[in-house]
């Protein structure tokens, strides 16, 4: 199904199963754009929604703007498991902090986890909530023995986990561990019941409304929308990573994670929610959309730009034919996250301004911090102590954790600014030979240019050098879009930003009688 079919539309060419279901539209609210808000949250995840209700609740006049529709981004793609514990394995974070910030880190996990709960039922809100247990299993000695450490630092950290004879899924295993107290649910269900109750309190959701450009005058943050201006003392953004060059450009790289949404030949959904520790880890659950249950399992991520999408649902797929008795594949998708360099998150006051903030960094844990980022960012707004602010810092500085980790991510970066501008390229007259809803970046008069060729044959030329940082894009072909493989940035077929870090679209390059 593509995207001007879908019931819920998102940054992306392939469909999740949350975007199937017809959910009740964001309620009207209407911009006073001579009102000066108190605060600004530009996107309408997870993150921007629940820090917008939380400051609302609390008397604070907040308006959201989102470039698409609530759920557009990241939100509207994920798996949606609930965990209280993280990509970043509590020995990690022992290793990279100390003891004692994996103790709070498996507490903010709490906390975060007992903020969708609460919501959940003070709103009644029907999102396929669900206690499910987890597991961990491992498959080599070397894994192993990762997972006895991971066993005895969790515990550490005050969370319940146990050695377990079962992993929950039909793949054989040396060692499994049960995590208890863990949970799903349906992403777009939730947030637009949060959006909601937001608008009910007087908030106001701006949806497609792309912000080109932010100044500040006098202490009052300007958002320019096409022809309109929003004004408000506090700028939060929640857009997954901030836009343009920033200190979060560098500190955290972005990845594209594989999901399939199987339809089995007989009930062997599993129960719980499964992790492996392959690199990359595969991760399973069951989700029922519209009385069809469907085994979620999902995997084979890699940095953006950098692999063939289709080879990687390729992987999925013979990966889920191994193990399952698969009737059929009615979804695939993917769907974008960021890594940050030391593991955790960067939640909170930017460094240098007193009214921005951020919450970036996620990695595969969306859910969990894009909530736990609201009532972070809203407390220090509101001038409430947080414990968690100062582990979360964006200004924290860890010359030891993560430096290897930054250094490797950066030089990446840096390869790929030179190897695409002095690689070998296609010649334009090989286009002729171009697959209908293909890209390639071809040299034309000296020039590298996008080219796309659509299902009618007609082709769409552009310029390829990003508009953030000037890397060269490259054709995402399960996705339909130009991606970056430098910071994430993504573009549609006509070179209209998709995902920031980019606010400007790519130039178009006209061909003559093809336009």
């Amino acid at each position: 199904m593509e995207n001007n079919e879908q019931i819920n539309p998102r940054d992306s060419y392939t469909e999740s199963p949350w975007q199937a279901v017809d959910i009740a539209g964001t309620p009207h609210s209407t911009a006073d754009y001579s009102l000066t808000y108190d605060v600004m949250i530009v996107g309408g995840g997870i993150t921007g929604i629940t820090t917008a209700l939380l400051l609302q609740k609390a008397g604070k006049q907040c308006i959201v703007v989102e470039g698409g529709t609530i759920g557009y981004g990241t939100t509207g793609g994920t798996t949606a498991h609930l965990n209280t514990f993280f990509d970043a394995t509590y020995p990690e974070i022992e290793r990279d902090f100390n003891e004692e910030a994996a103790k709070l880190v498996a507490d903010s996990g709490k906390d975060a986890f007992a903020i969708i709960k609460d919501f959940i039922d003070l709103y009644h809100i029907e999102c396929d909530f669900e206690y499910k247990g987890a597991y961990l299993f491992s498959e080599t000695d070397k894994e192993t023995k990762q997972l006895t450490e991971i066993l005895e630092a969790t515990r550490r950290a005050g969370v319940e986990a146990i050695e377990y004879q079962d992993n929950g899924v039909p793949v054989p295993f040396q060692m499994a561990v049960h995590f208890v107290d863990q949970g799903q649910f349906h992403p777009l269900k939730y947030i637009y019941a949060l959006a909601a109750e937001f608008i009910k309190l007087g908030g106001v959701i701006l949806e497609k409304s792309f912000v080109e450009e932010t100044i500040a005058e006098d202490g009052i943050h300007i958002a320019n929308i096409g022809s309109q201006s929003v004004k408000a003392v506090n700028l939060v953004w929640a857009t997954h990573i901030p836009p343009g060059i920033t200190p979060f450009t560098f500190r955290c790289a972005p990845y594209r994670s594989y999901v399939l949404g199987i339809k089995l030949k007989h009930d062997a959904y599993p129960t719980g929610l499964t992790y492996d520790m392959q690199e990359p880890y595969h991760y399973f659950r069951t989700h029922e959309i519209k009385g069809q249950k469907y085994l979620i399992l999902g995997g084979e991520d890699h940095k953006t730009g950098h692999d063939e999408p289709e080879n990687a649902f390729k992987k999925l797929e013979d990966y889920a034919h191994k193990y399952y008795r698969v009737e059929s594949i009615p979804y695939r998708w993917s769907s974008q996250y960021y890594v940050p360099v030391d593991g955790l998150p960067y939640i909170g006051k930017l460094t240098g301004h007193d009214s921005i903030y951020v919450g970036t960094g996620f990695n595969g844990n969306g859910m969990m911090f894009g909530t736990l980022s609201g009532k972070i960012i809203s407390d220090q707004i509101l001038g409430i102590e947080n414990n968690y602010s100062d582990l979360y810092s964006p200004s924290r500085i860890k010359p030891i954790a993560g430096f290897s980790e930054f250094v490797k991510e950066n030089a990446d970066v840096a390869w790929r600014f030179i190897a695409d501008r002095f690689g070998a390229e296609e010649d334009l007259d090989s286009l002729k030979e171009l697959a209908p809803e293909k890209g390639i970046i071809a040299e034309l008069k000296g020039s590298k240019v996008a080219i796309y060729k659509d299902a009618d044959g007609k082709v769409t030329a552009l310029n390829p050098t990003c508009t953030h940082a000037g890397c060269i894009v490259s054709f995402n072909d399960a996705e339909k879009s130009w991606d970056c493989p430098c910071h994430g940035g993504r573009f549609d077929i006509n070179g209209k930003v998709t995902t920031g870090p980019p606010r400007k679209d790519l130039e178009k390059i006209p061909l003559g009688n093809n336009e």
